[in-house]
């Protein structure tokens, strides 16, 4: 009777214990994995004079995020993102090794840290229904390729860093890619099956030491890739030259800085780009690519909630943006009067909590071609988690 008591005892605890071992690695397995989700919905309607247009209920963009952290050191993240319901493509995937604050490394699919929204693209971050339209055709949000660097922070001097080796844009693939309507936005080749030639570098800093106010420097060197360069030789001259005119070598300067103290918050960007070999490229591609690139915008909004005691959010905003993808042009060539661009944009976000924001806002887009400004009303629903 002793030894069946001895027996069933243990059985018992040595159950126990494995139950409760399975249940620890289960728990410790659910904390190494992240998970996230952010996404838009909007509605855009026109109201050009003397014109009937159609309005667009659309939904934007979901995307999807999935982390891992292999050990404290090594991280990996993704993020899956759909696009107006049909479209699939791969946001980030890159994987991190953690080595202290100052120095880490990053390798995978990156966002090209150029100004302040094509990293913090999330619409509760934004304001306004839809991004900035500088964000969209300048840097171009979002803008990202496979490259490898480092990040770190220097709480000492309160700055934050990035560098990074990344692959460039696509000019060439049978046809130019960049023009004054979309300046490099065709040439994003995403991660998916690349054309690499040129190493590309971006770096950018930012500093954080004064009270309220945040400054970020970025920049962008390197060339252009192109199909053309593939199985030349090298003593074939003619089609030598002929591949480094479909060949651009950018030089990118960004400057972003935000302001917030209590419920104002004002925001701002500058983006200039000088496109070498520009006047080559734009007669061999067919194109009107400007040879300087410039423009910026600036906002301000205020939470008229700042003072109660609720933790909703409720700002009015203006922004005004000003770009000009032919900021200077290339000897010989015409100015597209479409290619300065002028927008005015008021509106009101809402946010019940800091991840869901519901959005209303009227915008006025101009340009030389324009006799009067374009103007839409747009709404929509943001969020994140």
């Amino acid at each position: 009777m002793k030894t069946k008591l001895t027996l069933l005892f243990t059985l018992f605890f040595g159950l126990s214990y494995a139950q409760s071992s399975f249940n620890n690695d289960q728990a410790d397995q659910t904390s190494k994995l992240k998970f996230g989700a952010y996404g838009q919905i909007d509605y855009n309607q026109p109201l050009n004079t003397n014109t009937i247009s159609n309005g667009e209920l659309d939904i934007h963009r979901m995307v999807f995020l999935m982390g891992y952290s292999f050990s404290p050191k090594w991280e990996l993240l993704t993020e899956i993102e759909i696009e107006h319901v049909k479209e699939v493509f791969v946001e980030q995937a890159y994987l991190s090794y953690k080595m202290s604050k100052y120095f880490n490394l990053k390798g995978g699919l990156l966002l090209i840290p150029m100004g302040y929204i094509n990293e913090y693209h999330e619409p509760p971050v934004f304001f306004g229904v839809e991004r900035p339209m500088l964000d969209s055709k300048v840097v171009p949000t979002t803008w990202r390729e496979i490259g490898f660097g480092a990040f770190g922070r220097i709480p000492e001097f309160a700055l934050k860093y990035q560098i990074y080796l990344v692959n460039g844009f696509l000019g060439y693939n049978g046809s130019a890619k960049f023009d004054s309507d979309d300046a490099y936005r065709g040439g994003r080749q995403k991660g998916a099956e690349s054309v690499v030639r040129f190493p590309n570098l971006s770096a950018k800093i930012d500093y954080n030491g004064i009270r309220h106010l945040k400054v970020g420097v970025s920049g962008y060197f390197g060339k252009t890739q192109s199909s053309l360069f593939s199985n030349i030789a090298d003593i074939d001259q003619s089609l030598m030259l002929q591949a480094d005119s479909s060949v651009i070598a950018i030089r990118m300067l960004g400057l972003d800085a935000q302001y917030q103290n209590k419920g104002f918050q004002m925001r701002g960007q500058a983006i200039y780009s000088y496109n070498k070999n520009a006047e080559a490229y734009n007669a061999f591609g067919n194109t009107d690519l400007g040879k300087e690139i410039f423009g910026y915008y600036i906002e301000v909004a205020y939470d008229v909630l700042a003072s109660s005691k609720t933790s909703t959010r409720l700002l009015p905003f203006v922004r005004y943006e000003n770009f000009d993808t032919q900021y200077s042009l290339v000897e010989g060539a015409s100015k597209n009067p479409k290619s300065h661009r002028k927008v005015l944009i008021a509106g009101i976000s809402y946010y019940p909590t800091n991840e869901l924001v519901l959005k209303a806002d009227i915008a006025w887009l101009n340009n030389d071609y324009l006799a009067s400004p374009d103007k839409s009303i747009n709404m929509g629903i943001g969020f994140m988690f």
